[in-house]
């Protein structure tokens, strides 16, 4: 089973995550990116999906033209987990 993050933990973890936040509602870590077109929107989101699918942990995201919205929460743990830490730094060496 995934542990979800402790307080302490959260507490320690959050504020190494440049430009993530807590997503209090889905007890979740959020951020938006933005990319000079569509095209650079699209490459960025298909380098995330292989190191998510690698991962086997699939973000919740959306893509508006250059935009990309990214949600990551662990389903299994009821909220924010280590896995969700871990993607979202290998998502900022892509991004």
């Amino acid at each position: 089973m995934i542990a979800k993050l402790t307080e302490a933990e959260r507490a320690q973890l959050l504020p190494t995550l440049e430009g993530w936040e807590h997503d209090t509602a889905r007890d979740g870590i959020a951020k938006r990116f933005a990319f000079d077109d569509f095209v650079g929107a699209f490459g960025f989101m298909a380098r995330v999906a292989l190191l998510a699918e690698k991962a086997d942990h699939h973000p919740e995201w959306s893509n508006v033209y250059n935009k990309v919205a990214i949600l990551l929460t662990t389903h299994d743990a009821g909220g924010l987990s280590m896995r969700d830490v871990e993607l979202a730094r290998a998502i900022e060496t892509v991004a």
